[in-house]
């Protein structure tokens, strides 16, 4: 076998695992809505992937006529019932700010979903869902599946956004022993679920802790007694600085860490290996693509120098 022949081999395995998951819809646009801090939520009926959308993958969507390439977003919520998935998103890039103009009754091209989801074990039943920015579709997708599922405690979701949080406030939420005292508002959707939350802001966010979201995390992990930190795992989606300060922490408590990683993608399939990154296995390093090979992986295989 030559040099090239094991990376071609792992992308047939790659491919073959994917084989009959990954659908491509027309898929209608049900409701469209803007948020403060240019930020939007998109819901389409898409009932192929609505079915087997995972907490921690992905749409492939066109945004518009006018732009040829397809965008990633996280799923944020899927219904398999009725048969919808739901988005949220800042149009960041000519691509989103087309997708922006998009209205309930247009169709538009979705393919998912797509990637390795988060996959969370009941050894360890206490799961905070940390998320930043447009990382915290995900963690509602899972907070939303771990609440239903009995081998797990109530999860806890953490978000931190530098510009106002794109859905409705609840501003007496459900009581967390230890939570620093400026945390005081959650998602109001979250707590309908009975599932608790808290923000984290640095711009001076009502009710949000004044500070990074990996920062409130310390400080709340800090305050548990040891035998419920001996019952938690962690799950984080962001931007890399966030993900490296959550990854240090899940080090320095000896915590299980899962993390979905954000990277620009092209394809969105594993064709273009442009979203490669580092990841050490136990065969050693070796490039991944984040699309199909993630977006999540264990903490340690990303930030191996943190765990030692």
């Amino acid at each position: 076998m030559t040099s090239d022949a094991a990376p071609d081999a792992g992308r047939k395995r790659t491919m073959r695992e994917h084989r009959g998951t990954i659908y491509l819809e027309d898929a209608q646009i049900l409701a469209h809505r803007a948020w403060p801090g240019n930020q939007h939520v998109l819901r389409v009926a898409a009932p192929q992937a609505a079915r087997r959308a995972e907490p921690g993958t992905f749409a492939h969507i066109t945004c518009h006529p006018s732009v040829p390439l397809r965008r990633p977003l996280s799923i944020m919520r899927a219904d398999p019932h009725d048969g919808w998935i739901e988005f949220l998103y800042k149009p960041v890039g000519t691509g989103l700010a087309k997708l922006t103009e998009r209205r309930p009754g247009e169709t538009i091209s979705v393919l998912a979903p797509i990637g390795r989801s988060f996959t969370p074990s009941p050894s360890w039943p206490r799961v905070v869902a940390i998320g930043g920015g447009v990382g915290i579709p995900p963690m509602i997708f899972a907070a939303e599946r771990l609440a239903a599922d009995e081998r797990f405690a109530t999860p806890v979701v953490l978000m931190g956004s530098e510009v106002p949080f794109p859905f409705e406030i609840d501003d007496a939420p459900s009581d967390l022993p230890g939570m620093p005292r400026d945390a005081t508002a959650s998602m109001a959707l979250l707590e309908s679920w009975g599932v608790p939350s808290r923000l984290a802001s640095r711009a001076g966010l009502p009710g949000a802790y004044r500070g990074f979201v990996t920062d409130l995390a310390r400080e709340w992990l800090a305050a548990q007694p040891p035998g419920a930190l001996a019952e938690t795992q962690l799950l984080g989606c962001g931007p890399e600085p966030m993900l490296h300060a959550l990854a240090k922490l899940a080090a320095e408590l000896d915590l299980p860490c899962q993390l979905a990683l954000e990277e620009y993608m092209a394809c969105g399939v594993g064709g273009c290996a442009g979203c490669a990154v580092r990841i050490e296995t136990p065969e050693g390093p070796a490039m991944k693509r984040v699309c199909v090979d993630g977006p999540v992986f264990d903490a340690r295989e990303v930030y191996p120098a943190l765990f030692g």
